[in-house]
């Protein structure tokens, strides 16, 4: 069986896969035209969030059983091109969720008590200390938007900060937790901070715009580490310099690399705290996604 991985795969993970009997493993990252020569003899493919699983990479998979996501979204894969052919689409929920959560609540403080922009003025030996006056987590209400695997982690270590939090997911209607579950305008209209824990769906596609944004209260921060796409970015900078939105938290963009005007406008705002699409990655996480996938993956082919 031959087993092709597109992304990078935790090294141990890797190892693991190539000692079962009879497969033959390949890594190696391989951009759409390279990828496409080499699929007729692809029997799985492994992908992280980089490359995108088209319907015209499906069917250049003659011979392909099975593609496994190393991590939560498909987003990046045709999953109704896959079913077709009777592909089975594996992925790992779950195993990244404890990465992700930190980094929204490092996100968060960050936003709140100026961190990114202290540290640039200090090396650029400005010395703003009393234009960098922040603001407290204690107290405060935050709306976790997706109370999944990641917004219940988000949840646990907000409590820890005695904030009031409120939770909106259609699919869960109530908790065990010391959490609120709301409707979105309540969360809209209460939230202090509002933090993004949803797939990117034709549901969630701008859930987050110029409208929704009018029913925030002022001074609200926005953070995203789920997908780009949630957000329309035109409108949330708009907001962000006329001042509605105090300051936004972004792991992830609608484009990525964000190099584009609208993005680069965006980054360049004082009050943007940004990170490349890092959520999933620490070495933690990427050794238990790819060691939960490998299993996974094993099992299918045992």
């Amino acid at each position: 069986m031959r087993i092709h991985i597109n992304d990078p795969l935790d090294k141990q993970a890797t190892e693991k896969l190539k000692s079962v009997p009879g497969v033959e493993v390949t890594s190696e990252h391989l951009e759409k035209e390279e990828l496409l020569k080499i699929m007729p003899e692809i029997e799985v493919l492994i992908v992280r969030s980089a490359t995108k699983v088209t319907a015209d990479i499906i069917e250049a998979g003659t011979k392909l059983k099975i593609i496994g996501r190393a991590g939560t979204g498909l987003d990046n894969i045709d999953v109704k091109a896959a079913e077709g052919k009777g592909i089975k689409v594996i992925n790992t929920p779950g195993a990244n969720s404890i990465s992700v959560a930190e980094l929204t609540i490092g996100l968060m403080i960050a936003c709140s008590r100026h961190i990114a922009r202290g540290t640039i003025d200090l090396k650029n030996g400005k010395w703003t200390k009393k234009e960098l006056e922040g603001h407290e987590l204690f107290g405060r209400t935050v709306g976790i938007i997706g109370f999944g695997n990641i917004g219940r982690e988000v949840a646990k270590r907000l409590l820890a900060f005695n904030m009031n939090i409120l939770a909106y997911d259609p699919f869960v209607k109530e908790t065990d937790m010391n959490v609120k579950m709301v409707d979105l305008d309540t969360l809209y209209k209460e939230s202090d901070y509002i933090t993004i824990h949803v797939p990117l769906t034709p549901e969630t596609k701008y859930l987050i715009n110029k409208e929704t944004i009018s029913k925030m209260k002022d001074g609200v921060i926005i953070i995203n580490a789920a997908r780009g796409g949630i957000i329309d970015e035109a409108a949330l900078y708009e907001a962000l310099v006329n001042g509605k939105v105090y300051a936004a938290g972004l792991d992830v963009f609608e484009v990525e690399p964000p190099t584009d005007e609208l993005r680069q406008k965006l980054l360049a705002l004082p009050n943007v705290v940004a990170t490349p699409h890092i959520g999933a990655s620490t070495f933690e996480a990427q050794e238990r996604v790819g060691m939960l996938l490998v299993e996974r993956l094993i099992k299918e082919i045992a």
